[in-house]
């Protein structure tokens, strides 16, 4: 199961180092760039609770295995993309097999394993969420060390045969013992929801606010995600039922897993560009600059149950989620010739945060259900993880992005290619002063000074939001886990 998870992670993250080489070789603007990103992600956020049903009702396993056959296919046939919109497309079809891929995963581990080791496998399951991203940096970058980005797909389609050769050896195929009927209503609202907030954030960016299409975006959304609590609160076996929102852990436990990787996800997105256009990083080395986030977060979240026992839930969580805020603010002070070690700084101090909160959410969310539904708490994590995913990359990457434009001088006297180039992305305004010889270097100061506002007003934006839910955390989080009470009462505590 972990094996499975760290694919579906892995590839979220992975595709950050290609980012500078997709800007030039495919010509991929900023706002393409955030799509090929989050494509993949946004599609995983809509569909993993529909396709976490589908997994209780036929069988979590059966269901992961046609998910490794679409995700290897997806990934074969993105590798052989020849624009940034036929990545996009294939990049939503990975998108469809990570969401029957994922929701298994924590599921199965829940549903086999005894109450005595069931704290402790979800922990492990956990720190292998967090530190699979890492481990599927270093995989992309070894890989574009020796070969284009395209391998990145071709590795990921042999990994994903891999997984699913083993889920079929190792693992059993755990279901919901009861059958009733599915909530197709609930189904649709919660996919319309999810994609079309993500949709949104990255076009009113990209556009404007006030577009017409960004405006009917946001009011669809409005509606589908009331749609999804009416009907829910009106259905018998909702898809994610409304009131498990009352109970204090599952809704703390959710605001956590969110905000942490909101953080994580996004800061992927942005700062992985830092090590490559600003410091100077090959895409291995920058890959490698991040392994001891890893080393922290591992150890962190395996001692998160002990350090739960002592201190209390509430505090855990927000003193997570404080760690994390100021490792953001950390990075965001440093510039252009910063270089490595105050980046690192920041990111081992986010990397504690991000190990106590992972733990502690998940084991919140799935600790507050009772045995029998545990195919919704799996499903409820998976979601918030690519939801906080989605909009992280939409959120950081859209702040970046108006900033870094705002920031350049007037590139008029440039040919007016590539002055359009260099206001798409920093890795193309530097490819471009490249070429410019002598010359260039006045622009490539330039485009490095706008990158660095960019990432510093991300990075400011989002530490903001997670220092509020830190808050939220101290005060509302409960301290210690109410036994699990069944979803369908209508009286949840709160």
């Amino acid at each position: 199961m972990c094996l499975s998870l760290v694919l579906v992670v892995a590839s979220v993250s992975a595709i950050n180092l290609a980012m500078p080489e997709l800007a030039v070789t495919l010509g991929a603007s900023n706002a393409q760039l955030t799509w090929i990103a989050d494509s993949y992600t946004v599609t995983l956020a809509a569909l993993v609770l529909t396709l976490g049903a589908l997994g209780d009702r036929l069988g979590r396993r059966n269901v992961l295995l046609v998910g490794t056959v679409v995700f290897a296919i997806g990934s074969l046939l993105a590798g052989m993309s020849d624009s940034a919109e036929q990545l996009i497309g294939w990049r939503v079809v990975m998108g469809l097999g990570a969401a029957m891929i994922m929701p298994g995963t924590l599921s199965t581990i829940t549903a086999t394993f005894p109450d005595a080791q069931r704290a402790r496998g979800v922990a492990v399951w956990s720190g292998f969420a967090s530190a699979g991203a890492i481990l599927g940096l270093v995989g992309a970058g070894a890989m574009l060390e020796m070969w284009s980005w395209r391998s990145i797909f071709y590795v990921s389609a042999a990994l994903a045969v891999a997984a699913g050769l083993s889920a079929l050896m190792l693992s059993q195929n755990t279901r919901d013992q009861d059958r009733h009927r599915p909530d197709l209503l609930g189904a649709l609202f919660t996919t319309i929801g999810i994609g079309t907030l993500v949709f949104a954030i990255i076009e009113g960016n990209e556009k404007s606010w006030t577009e017409p299409i960004v405006i009917a975006s946001l009011a669809l959304c409005v509606v589908a995600f009331a749609g999804y609590a009416i009907a829910g609160l009106r259905t018998e076996h909702p898809l994610l039922d409304p009131r498990l929102f009352g109970i204090s852990g599952f809704r703390a436990g959710g605001v956590v897993v969110i905000v942490q990787f909101m953080a994580l996800f996004g800061f992927f997105f942005v700062g992985l560009q830092y090590l490559q256009l600003i410091v100077g990083y090959s895409p291995f080395i920058s890959a490698v600059a991040l392994i001891p986030v890893a080393i922290v977060v591992v150890p962190v979240s395996l001692a998160t149950p002990r350090i739960v026992d002592r201190i209390g839930m509430n505090v855990t969580m927000g003193l997570a989620l404080v760690l994390l805020a100021a490792g953001f603010v950390a990075v965001s002070r440093i510039d252009a010739d910063s270089g490595y070690l105050p980046f690192l700084g920041g990111l081992i101090v986010a990397g504690i945060g991000i190990g106590l909160a992972s733990s502690t959410g998940t084991t919140a969310i799935v600790g507050s259900l009772p045995l029998t539904k545990q195919g919704v708490a799996s499903a409820m994590n998976d979601t918030t993880r690519e939801v906080g995913s989605a909009i992280g990359i939409a959120l950081m990457g859209a702040v970046y992005s108006s900033t870094y434009t705002s920031n350049l001088p007037d590139l008029n006297t440039l040919p007016a290619e590539a002055a359009e180039t260099a206001r798409e992305s920093a890795a193309g305004g530097l490819a471009v002063a490249a070429h410019l010889g002598p010359a260039g270097s006045a622009l490539a100061d330039t485009v490095r000074n706008a990158f660095m506002e960019g990432l510093s007003a991300s990075m400011i934006v989002v530490a903001i939001i997670v220092a509020v839910a830190a808050a939220t955390s101290f005060l509302f989080a409960p301290r210690r886990l109410t036994p699990p009470v069944d979803a369908q009462n209508d009286s949840v505590p709160t």
